[in-house]
């Protein structure tokens, strides 16, 4: 124990950590001794032997359910904060004492940008053997938590937001655009008003309204809703449907140029002056020296270049 003002102050040790974690995220103190390989007695024993160190009860019960006090909900707070650094710290030592880098894991807040980190990716992994690469498709903007929280070392987004110890770096520009099939009425259109699309089914990622920018940059300020709005998650099947003439969508300009091969599509700009964007790569502050994110960031530059140079095509 350590003393603070002349009074003894209990050790938060990892153990109680994950005890409370496992707690919370399994609902049961028997599912957590499970998880935790003790057996139940055990682990209330040393939930009493905590709830006594710190002099406060971190659960109520209520019928079989224990609830968090106030003092839980914040020890939680700081297991769900570094209980994943520490996790992340064993993994990588692991991997250095069998002759390994350690693995970058990458975030993805952009749906389409799929294809085009993984021509980073190849080239990467042939110039870093010795680092292996993750890629997590769940964040629908959750990415900034998950830097945050040590459970990935890149994020991809088109969205980036200042917050102190993180850093944001563009990759390449792109011009989000109204992709129509080649039958469509708007075919030749130089670029489309958004009166122009009061009467159209619009496909677009399962996002919230607010953060898809043919809504936000375009639909909104004009007051102006699509008569049918549809949700799609995956890139393929998006411009499957705008190609068989199921709706129109707005992607990356440099997207629908690199499909149009396989799909019969039409990009068409979106209000006279354009929607403008660029991808980002948001990394803690404090890995910015690393060696191979570093390469990484320099990759994908140089694979965002190329990006741009097929999105100028018209």
């Amino acid at each position: 124990m350590g003393k603070h003002q002349g009074k003894l102050v209990p050790k938060i040790e990892r153990m109680h950590l994950e005890i409370v974690r496992a707690v919370n995220d399994l609902g049961s103190v028997t599912a957590a001794a499970e998880s935790l390989f003790v057996t139940q007695p055990a682990l209330s024993h040393s939930i009493r032997k905590l709830e006594g160190l710190l002099g406060l009860k971190i659960w109520n019960r209520e019928g079989r359910q224990l609830r968090l006090t106030q003092g839980g909900e914040h020890l939680l707070s700081v297991a769900n904060r570094l209980l994943p650094q520490l996790e992340r710290t064993e993994q990588q030592l692991e991997q250095f004492a069998q002759g390994e880098r350690g693995t970058l894991r990458i975030g993805m807040e952009c749906h389409p940008c799929y294809q085009w980190l993984l021509k980073v990716a190849a080239p990467f992994l042939k110039a870093w053997p010795a680092v292996d690469l993750d890629v997590i498709q769940k964040f629908q903007f959750g990415g900034i938590d998950a830097l945050f929280g040590h459970d990935i070392d890149l994020l991809v987004t088109p969205d980036p937001l200042k917050k102190k110890g993180l850093i944001f770096d563009p990759v390449f520009d792109y011009e989000q655009v109204l992709v129509v099939d080649n039958a469509h009425h708007l075919r030749k259109e130089n670029f489309i008003e958004p009166e122009q699309l009061a009467d159209e089914t619009l496909i677009t990622y399962p996002v919230s309204i607010d953060r898809l920018d043919v809504f936000s940059r375009f639909l909104t300020p004009a007051g102006i809703s699509p008569k049918r709005h549809k949700l799609i998650e995956t890139t393929e099947v998006m411009l499957q449907m705008v190609s068989c003439g199921r709706g129109v969508a707005a992607l990356p300009r440099w997207l629908v140029m690199e499909q149009q091969h396989r799909f019969e599509l039409v990009p068409i700009q979106l209000g006279k002056d354009g929607i403008s964007k660029q991808i980002f790569l948001g990394l803690r502050k404090l890995d910015a020296e690393i060696d191979y994110i570093s390469a990484f960031i320099e990759l994908a530059r140089s694979v965002g270049s190329a990006n741009e140079a097929i999105g100028k095509q018209r």
